[in-house]
């Protein structure tokens, strides 16, 4: 088959179904894909960086708000916006008065993607 369909909603999810699988459900092995569904004020988003692996990451809201903090410096993004993370910068992320539903996207520059053991879906192990 040349593609793959998936409903958000249907994909294997983890963290009590926060962390939506996108990736490993649709077979992606070049890049890291996920979908984060936070419940109104979620704040337990680990802070965070990729200076170790080198993985740029892409934030996309698909429904909702989130504020982020990157280096100190407060962001927010809303619906149909994109932020872009350097991979050595530290970021967190809290989800707005509504929830935030984002697609997070991450690649590291010139090397093949190996996407984390906790990332990985029962139905690819």
């Amino acid at each position: 088959m040349s593609y793959t369909m998936k409903a958000i909603d249907d994909l294997e999810s983890i963290h009590h179904g926060a962390v939506k699988l996108a990736g490993a459900e649709l077979g992606i092995q070049s890049f890291g894909m996920q979908v984060l569904d936070f419940p109104a004020g979620f704040s337990d988003y680990p802070e965070h960086d990729h200076a170790e692996d080198g993985m740029e990451e892409v934030y996309v809201v698909l429904h909702g708000q989130a504020d982020f903090v990157i280096d100190g410096e407060h962001v927010s993004i809303s619906q149909s916006e994109m932020l872009k993370v350097d991979a050595a910068s530290k970021r967190q992320l809290q989800s707005g008065q509504d929830g935030v539903r984002i697609l997070a996207i991450g690649c590291t520059l010139g090397a093949a993607y190996e996407r984390p053991e906790a990332f990985r879906s029962a139905v690819s192990v």
